[in-house]
């Protein structure tokens, strides 16, 4: 099981580049300001050979500096006692996320609709859409993660449906060894409980299989009841939980 996290740990790392990246003795530190926990965070994907208590004030140190509190990402693949360590320094737990998976042969998938529209790359239309949808009204953010998505390194599988012109609904595969991550799912509020999320999975996981993927994953914050169970009638299990630390302001 260990191994199976520690891939999609990669995967989803390959999927969502940083603005900045900082690599220290087997932790990456993340930054794109402020735009997501997971952007902006220290992930522990090596081996170390300093102690805890050197690190973590490096850390603290360098994000002070970059204007944004530190933040570690806590997942099964980290020592129970890191996040005890951060714990008794007094951060605090913030988005605690749900990795679901399926196995692509045993997916519930619908018929596709034609309502969804694919494309191998990214536009730039889609990105703004994307911010509006989502609300993404910070002039850095709207400058900056337009680069991030374009950095993906990976295949990716855009995905949306319109409607008078507009784009209503996104969504966003992106292909990595076996396996389709599912990003970016989005639909418009005036749209929501009409199915069209369903509409955009179903087609991601569909193409990702005639992609070569056999199995999926995505990632949902725990509490969101409506999309855990959209995931669940497609077939998607849970497989592991994460959550971020977050440095408390008395000591930034």
């Amino acid at each position: 099981m260990e191994t199976n996290i520690k891939k999609i740990e990669d995967m989803s790392l390959n999927a969502w580049p940083s603005h900045k990246m900082e690599l220290y003795d087997g932790w990456i530190l993340r930054f794109s300001y402020f735009y997501t926990h997971r952007t902006n965070s220290v992930e522990q994907f090596g081996v170390s050979s300093l102690p805890w208590r050197e690190k973590i004030p490096y850390c603290e140190k360098e994000y002070r500096r970059l204007g944004t509190p530190a933040i570690f990402k806590i997942s099964p693949l980290v020592s129970p006692d890191f996040d005890y360590t951060l714990e008794n320094r007094g951060y605090e737990i913030q988005h605690t996320t749900d990795v679901m998976t399926v196995c692509l042969a045993d997916a519930r998938l619908d018929a596709p609709c034609p309502d969804v529209v694919f494309s191998s790359s990214i536009p730039d239309l889609w990105i703004y859409s994307l911010f509006d949808l989502k609300g993404t009204t910070s002039i850095i953010h709207r400058t900056v993660v337009p680069s991030m998505y374009r950095a993906i390194p990976k295949e990716t599988i855009c995905a949306f449906i319109q409607k008078e012109g507009k784009i209503i609904a996104t969504g966003l595969g992106i292909l990595d060894r076996d396996y389709i991550g599912i990003y970016a799912i989005h639909v418009k509020e005036q749209y929501r409980r009409q199915g069209l999320a369903r509409q955009i999975c179903t087609g991601l996981l569909a193409e990702g299989r005639k992609h070569g993927a056999e199995n999926a994953y995505l990632q949902v914050v725990e509490g969101n009841a409506s999309a855990q169970k959209l995931y669940s009638s497609l077939g998607f299990r849970h497989f592991y939980t994460y959550w971020f630390r977050v440095q408390p302001s008395e000591r930034r």
